[in-house]
């Protein structure tokens, strides 16, 4: 019995790969080189439209003007009566910013629960018309409020206060409701499987889940209204921004110059405390 001959060996065919090679650059199916470029050309038309005047700007005397002016700022005023002022007007801002966000992840947390949809089964009818509001409110920014607010609220850190709290539920409110849409829902599921009702639920499965989320989102926004408190008050709403309006608007350089300082040093503070806690939090 003779073996039949060794057939000759086959190349194998090549399998397809799983993967598509990127497409070469600048063709037309490439959207993001096309959106850079296109960033591009609006960043070149921004430039050639506007009257930027860059060569006074940088000339010798626009130089020598600002080095005037900085020389003013030294020495601020640091006479104890003005310190004193100017400790109560940074309490003023602590204090708007610190409320105003507090009244904002209330505000943000109840328009989140009808804003969202808490399960895969969630109709969510109001859903729509919540982040519709929420769109609203963050749309308008915190110096438009305050002077709307000054209408009806007076003069003072009130009106502030407000401005902050409607403008910051608007953006609360929509990232508390992405934190409990992307939620884990696996914990829920178990529970609406034994008939519990979408209230417990929420507060014993999807709530510990993301409040270190919603702290954390709570935390960011205090220090951004640190800042917009801070420049409040050059619209008639208290606190540290409206002793800069006074001061700069009288020209009065040095007192500006403490009022500034005052703003960086709890700026800075804020911040601090902010970031360990927010690090704390998300250990």
């Amino acid at each position: 019995m003779t073996l039949p001959p060794n057939p000759l060996p086959t190349r194998p065919q090549a399998a397809n790969p799983p993967y598509r090679l990127p497409p070469p650059l600048l063709d037309a199916r490439c959207k993001a080189c096309w959106f850079t470029l296109g960033v591009l050309v609006l960043v070149v038309a921004s430039f050639w439209s506007l009257d930027l005047q860059w060569a006074e700007f940088l000339s010798l005397d626009a130089l020598r003007s600002m080095g005037r002016f900085v020389g003013e700022f030294f020495p601020p005023d640091l006479s104890a009566p003005f310190v004193q002022k100017v400790a109560v007007g940074a309490w003023e801002t602590l204090a708007m910013s610190l409320l105003g966000t507090v009244l904002a992840a209330v505000g943000g947390l109840a328009l989140a629960l009808p804003g969202s949809r808490l399960h895969a089964g969630d109709a969510a009818w109001a859903r729509g018309l919540t982040r519709w509001l929420l769109n609203a409110l963050r749309s308008i920014p915190e110096l438009v409020w305050a002077a709307l607010l000054l209408i009806s609220a007076g003069l003072g850190p009130f009106a502030g206060t407000l401005a902050l709290a409607l403008h910051t539920t608007g953006v609360l409110g929509r990232l508390f409701a992405e934190a409990i849409e992307n939620a884990p829902s696996g914990p829920g599921d178990a529970l609406r499987i034994q008939g519990v009702g979408n209230g417990r639920v929420f507060l014993y499965a999807t709530l510990p889940q993301v409040l270190p989320q919603l702290l954390s989102y709570t935390l960011y926004r205090w220090e951004n209204n640190i800042r917009a408190a801070a420049i409040l008050g050059v619209v008639g709403a208290g606190g540290l921004g409206q002793l800069l309006a006074f001061h700069m608007g009288l020209f009065q350089i040095d007192k500006t110059a403490t009022v500034l300082a005052a703003m960086l040093l709890m700026v800075a503070l804020v911040d601090a405390t902010s970031h360990t806690t927010r690090r704390w939090l998300t250990r």
